[in-house]
């Protein structure tokens, strides 16, 4: 029986990928709402036909296409789950957060952790920092609202404790090497921009926040060389 989850995917072009991340959330949430930024490939037809609901808008970033995303799904679910079209929830890691949603529907959880295994080109990542790979991409939905920034955001809590799941989701995209350098480069600009937006009001406001904060005050002062080697 599916979890009292609302699922919201921000889609452009993700034709490759959609139906894989619909097909194994869609036993554990009760419903999947897609916010897409006018695709021109079968997204939106994929995803009508696995039974999401399906609401178009123009991109400005991820953070205000997120808030867009709650505005219009006006989510009456206890839980909300960010999830992204490239990620993919296992049988055991769905089976886990079925468990931790329905077992903290009146505790005072408000935040659950995924972890996630990453796979580039057909091979999973272990090492570089990058796994597990953790956000904390399920949340009640009365406790929790997306950074509005340009690049690296994160969901902040109001109140409440946060947990993490014990088992791995995936993060699996099929694109080629191409797709991730012009990804790479977007994601470099406007990162820049986020650096200048964010330089005077750089703080730590939380334990969810604390990247934010320490790449705001210690990776940015780092030499560049060393930069790659602690990313």
């Amino acid at each position: 029986m599916a979890a009292d989850i609302t699922a919201i995917i921000l889609t452009k072009n993700e034709e490759v990928n959609i139906e894989e991340c619909i097909k194994y959330i869609i036993t554990t949430v009760k419903r999947i709402v897609v916010i897409d930024s006018f695709s021109t490939d079968k997204t939106v037809e994929i995803a009508k036909r696995m039974g999401a609901e399906v609401y178009q808008h123009p991109f400005e970033n991820y953070a205000k296409q997120y808030m867009y995303g709650v505005e219009v799904a006006k989510a009456e679910t206890v839980w909300t789950l960010r999830i992204d079209a490239d990620e993919r929830l296992t049988p055991d890691s769905a089976n886990e957060l079925t468990q931790l949603c329905d077992s903290n529907m009146k505790t005072d959880v408000t935040g659950i952790v995924l972890r996630f295994k990453k796979n580039f080109l057909g091979k999973d990542l272990y090492h570089g920092g990058v796994y597990p790979w953790k956000k904390m991409n399920c949340y009640k939905t009365k406790f929790g609202e997306i950074e509005d920034r340009n690049m690296d955001e994160h969901i902040i809590l109001s109140s409440g404790k946060v947990i993490e799941m014990k088992n791995d989701c995936l993060h699996f995209d099929f694109k080629n090497l191409e797709y991730f350098v012009n990804k790479h480069n977007w994601y470099s600009s406007r990162e820049t921009v986020d650096y200048f937006e964010n330089l005077e009001n750089a703080k730590a406001k939380s334990e969810v926040d604390a990247k934010s904060w320490f790449k705001m005050n210690v990776y940015y002062k780092l030499p560049i060389c060393f930069r790659s080697h602690i990313y």
